[in-house]
């Protein structure tokens, strides 16, 4: 078994689902040709997750996702992403596996049925020359045809739920910053969910996964090329920040070694400040930290705003302890404060 958890089979299976533009963009033709119930319709007040990583995207995720009203992308879906329902019946669906810590070594556990961030595959596929340059993500525009596209393969997951009850489409993906505008457009019911915390302690976070993931994929390629082939460019090797046409804070990030703590407090301000001045009008804006110090209030508050009857399952306070570093530039920390406190305002 590999480090990445996959044996010869299943790394064989993923290369030839993943590596190959022609064979998932065959995929999707041959899902597109075969799935019944084409002319059923679902209501479009869908919800996209998609905040810097390390800011609870997941943890918000699974419990949305739990409700039971939403239909997600899961590892059962892997690597088969863009025919979820033709991929359903070639695999024969395994039975329940046990959870397991998933790779970040973060306490999130994980198992097939869990949701995950495999929505990106698609614009890789069909967008990819548009934005993914070797250093950086750019914000990049959707004709017509590739939003219709991305619109009917959102129906055909849905279709392939496992109840009636999933009628919304939910997804967590970072990379969705770069084409907020387009999402609201294809989904004007829809809902985007942009968690943030305390600048210091997500920058610290995302300095660890960089030098854990980097490590892991130095050990194991197969790791860094599934990565690159999922879009997940937030830390690594792979590691690609965002350009929003801030020339100032991109040569800024690029003064710095990706282990130096300001890299990524500039990368917090460089997203944060983006979305503070940039996010369309569907927009939530969602206070991790406190979410952690009364996350039963902060979810019902989140469910009526979405429109969920479930009620939220009351859960207990988890305040992770507070992580210190040294070398960090307080003038910059200043800064990504003010930011997070225009976020808050906003989240209220």
């Amino acid at each position: 078994m590999s480090k990445s958890g996959y044996n010869f089979i299943g790394r064989l299976t993923h290369r030839l689902a993943l590596q190959s533009k022609a064979v998932a963009e065959i995929s999707l033709d041959i899902e597109n040709a075969t799935i019944k119930g084409k002319e059923k319709t679902f209501p479009d007040n869908h919800v996209f997750i998609s905040g810097l990583a390390r800011s609870g995207t997941t943890i918000l995720l699974q419990h949305l996702h739990n409700t039971g009203l939403f239909r997600s992308l899961t590892y059962r879906d892997m690597p088969f992403v863009l025919m979820p329902n033709t991929w359903k019946k070639i695999s024969r669906q395994k039975p329940h596996v046990e959870y397991k810590v998933r790779a970040h070594n973060d306490g999130i556990m994980v198992n097939p049925d869990s949701p995950e961030e495999f929505e990106e595959i698609f614009w890789r596929v069909f967008c990819s020359k548009d934005y993914i340059l070797k250093d950086r993500l750019l914000l990049h525009g959707l004709d017509g045809d590739v939003l219709e596209k991305f619109k009917n393969y959102i129906k055909n997951i849905l279709i392939s739920a496992e109840t009636e009850n999933q009628t919304r489409y939910l997804s967590k993906n970072n990379n969705n910053v770069l084409r907020f505008g387009y999402l609201q457009k294809a989904f004007p019911a829809s809902h985007i969910i942009i968690p943030f915390r305390d600048p210091l302690q997500q920058a610290i976070s995302l300095l660890n996964q960089h030098i854990h993931f980097s490590k892991i994929q130095q050990e194991d390629k197969f790791t860094l090329d599934y990565m690159n082939w999922l879009g997940h460019f937030e830390f690594g090797l792979n590691q690609k920040p965002f350009f929003f046409n801030d020339k100032e804070i991109f040569r800024g990030m690029q003064d710095y070694p990706k282990t130096d703590i300001n890299f990524w407090l500039l990368n917090w301000k460089n997203y944060y400040q983006y979305v503070n001045q940039n996010h369309t009008t569907n927009t939530i804006f969602f206070n991790h930290d406190k979410f952690c110090n009364d996350p039963s209030s902060e979810i019902a508050r989140l469910f009526e705003k979405l429109n969920i009857g479930t009620p939220a399952i009351p859960l207990e306070p988890f305040n992770p302890p507070a992580k210190t570093i040294n070398g960090f530039d307080k003038n910059l920390l200043e800064v990504c404060i003010s930011i997070y406190k225009k976020l808050e305002s906003k989240g209220n």
